[in-house]
């Protein structure tokens, strides 16, 4: 395994308008060193695998892997990138969302300044949250696996973490396909030392709203019973009392509605 090594996983299904845009947003970042790029082609219909193997072809490009597998979802192709990253820490982008140029420096950079930290996410989109819950945040935060049941704090395309993360707490729930990034993270907030950086380093989508316009956000009844099973597995796994079960419930329910009334009057 190579420490100076980034390897970066791309899930890729019916993406040929954005696929290359984001690929090149992997290798016009600021920071020069070591990077591999896994791209997993989860049975497009369209274009995008010729699309990526021209590119390769056409750079004469080494880094760059492209799986095909029959379409099995976000989570497989997640699953089976990771399992062929070689590097030391592993990034995770989609293939409609592109980094800033400073985005690997920006986070390598905090990575150097604190040993401990095992995962690393940004916002995006122009964000910052000046608050979590009953606290106040700063530029660098230590975020808990409860605190992600407030919100939901890291998006893939925003997060870096050690390789080693695969061996503690495994890999994505294939069965699981809404809110299953939401399931990960906790799971990894629950073993490891997770921290957010609060800089926009990213946008996704397009920069389209959180929920409700495409993709599988767009289902918003569906999100709501994957946030919910997410809060049951936190209850299985201890996270959270029984008190603080039903208030994550009830509180993630109002979320709901609310998400509901905005998309109705967008």
């Amino acid at each position: 395994m190579n420490q100076n090594k980034i390897s970066v996983v791309i899930p890729m299904y019916n993406a040929a308008k954005t696929i290359i845009q984001t690929i090149e947003s992997v290798f016009t970042q600021t920071w020069k060193g070591d990077i591999e790029i896994i791209v997993v082609n989860d049975g497009s219909k369209d274009n995008s695998k010729t699309l990526v193997e021209e590119y390769i072809k056409a750079r004469s490009i080494h880094n760059i892997v492209l799986v095909n597998q029959e379409n099995a979802g976000v989570s497989r192709a997640r699953n089976e990138g990771m399992r062929r990253c070689s590097g030391d820490w592993i990034c995770l982008l989609d293939s409609d969302d592109t980094w800033l140029p400073n985005k690997l420096e920006r986070q390598l950079a905090i990575l150097a300044t604190d040993p401990t930290i095992d995962f690393l996410g940004t916002t995006r989109n122009g964000e910052y949250f000046p608050r979590l819950a009953f606290r106040r945040l700063g530029k660098i935060n230590q975020i808990s696996a409860k605190e992600l049941l407030f919100k939901f704090l890291f998006v893939t395309p925003t997060i870096i973490f050690r390789r080693e993360i695969l061996e503690r707490v495994g890999y994505f729930d294939e069965n699981q396909r809404f809110a299953e990034e939401g399931n990960y993270f906790i799971r990894v907030a629950k073993a490891c030392n997770c921290y957010l950086l609060n800089e926009s380093l990213v946008i996704t989508g397009g920069g389209k709203h959180d929920f409700g316009e495409s993709g599988l956000s767009s289902n918003l009844w569906e999100m709501e019973k994957g946030e919910l099973k997410n809060i049951q597995m936190a209850f299985s796994m201890g996270i959270i009392n029984i008190a603080e079960y039903l208030f994550f419930n009830v509180f993630s329910v109002l979320k709901y509605i609310r998400r509901v009334l905005i998309v109705f009057f967008r």
